[in-house]
C-alpha cells in the first residue's frame, strides 16, 4: 500500500474513531467501511471500534472476522488483546459457540487476569450453567479422561445410562465450583466491579435458586452502577413479585434508554413484552 493510501484509510479510521466517540455511530460505521474498501483497517483500535459498532447491530459473524484480521495489528497491546478475546468470545455466545468463547477466554484470562475478562467470563460461565445440567439417555456421548496423563478427553464406551448420568453429574458440579471460585475470586479483586456484583446475583438467583441472597448482590451492584442493565432487569423482578408494578416499570424504562449489548441476559424483546404486560 502506497503512502497516501496508507495516510487516507489510517485518517478515516481515525475519523471513524470520533464520530464512534460522539455516539454518530452510522457515520462512523460508514467511515470504517470507507476505510476496509481502501485497503484494509491498519490498526487494531480502529478494527476493536468497528467490530464493536457490528457487535450491537447483530453481525456476528462480520465482527467475528475482522477480530481475527485484528490479531495481526502492530498496536495490539495487552488490553486491547482481552478486548478483542472478550468481543470474540461474545460473539461465540450469540452464534451458539459458547464453549468455544468461554475456551478462548480462559486462555487470555490465565495469560492476563484483568476486570474485564473477571467480568465476562463469570457471566459466560453463568450463561453456560443456565442451559441446564443435560438428562443421560442412550445415545448420550460423554467425555472421559484419556489413557495417560497427557491425552486429550476421548469418548466413553460401554457405559450404562447411569454411569454417563454419574459422570454428567460430576462434571456439572465442577463447573459450579468453578464459577463460584472465578466469580469470588473476581470480588476480591475488585469487591466494588459493578458487572461482577451482579454475576454473583445472577449465580444466586439464576442457578442457585436463592434469590433472597441474590437481591443484596443486585442491589449492591445497583449502588454502584444505577443504570447497569441486567442488575435493573432482575430488580424489576422483585418489584413484580412484590406487587409494585409502577416501581418494575421504570426500572424497565431505564433499561431501554441504555444500550442492550451481546454481553447482556437480558434483550429488548424481553423488556418490551414485560412492559406490554405490565401496562396492559
Amino acid at each position: 500500500m502506497g503512502f497516501l493510501k496508507a495516510f487516507s484509510v489510517s485518517w478515516k479510521g481515525n475519523q471513524a474513531l470520533r464520530a464512534h466517540t460522539k455516539g454518530e455511530f452510522e457515520k462512523a460505521k460508514a467511515l470504517y467501511h470507507e476505510a476496509i474498501d481502501e485497503g484494509g483497517l491498519l490498526e487494531a483500535r480502529a478494527m476493536l471500534g468497528y467490530s464493536l459498532l457490528l457487535i450491537r447491530e447483530g453481525s456476528y459473524e462480520q465482527a467475528m472476522a475482522l477480530l481475527l484480521k485484528a490479531q495481526k495489528a502492530p498496536d495490539l497491546t495487552p488490553d486491547r488483546k482481552s478486548q478483542l478475546f472478550v468481543d470474540y468470545a461474545a460473539c461465540c455466545a450469540r452464534t451458539g459457540r459458547l464453549e468455544k468463547g468461554i475456551q478462548l477466554l480462559e486462555k487470555q484470562h490465565s495469560r492476563t487476569p484483568i476486570g474485564l475478562t473477571y467480568q465476562t467470563l463469570g457471566y459466560l460461565y453463568v450463561e453456560e450453567l443456565a442451559q441446564g445440567k443435560p438428562v443421560a439417555d442412550e445415545s448420550t456421548v460423554v467425555m472421559v479422561p484419556g489413557p495417560h496423563e497427557f491425552s486429550e478427553p476421548v469418548p466413553g464406551e460401554g457405559l450404562t445410562v447411569e454411569e454417563k448420568q454419574e459422570i454428567i453429574d460430576r462434571q456439572w458440579q465442577e463447573k459450579i465450583d468453578r464459577t463460584v471460585k472465578l466469580i469470588d475470586d473476581a470480588l476480591e479483586y475488585d469487591d466494588e466491579d459493578p458487572v461482577c456484583l451482579d454475576n454473583k446475583g445472577q449465580l444466586l438467583y439464576r442457578i442457585l435458586g436463592d434469590k433472597a441472597a441474590a437481591k443484596e448482590w443486585f442491589l449492591k451492584a445497583h449502588e454502584e452502577k444505577p443504570s447497569q442493565i441486567d442488575t435493573l432487569w432482575f430488580l424489576s423482578r422483585y418489584d413484580v413479585e412484590a406487587g409494585d408494578n409502577a416501581a418494575a416499570i421504570e426500572k424497565l424504562e431505564t433499561i431501554l434508554e441504555g444500550r442492550i449489548s451481546a454481553l447482556n441476559h437480558v434483550t429488548k424483546d424481553m423488556v418490551d413484552e414485560e412492559l406490554a404486560r405490565l401496562k396492559g
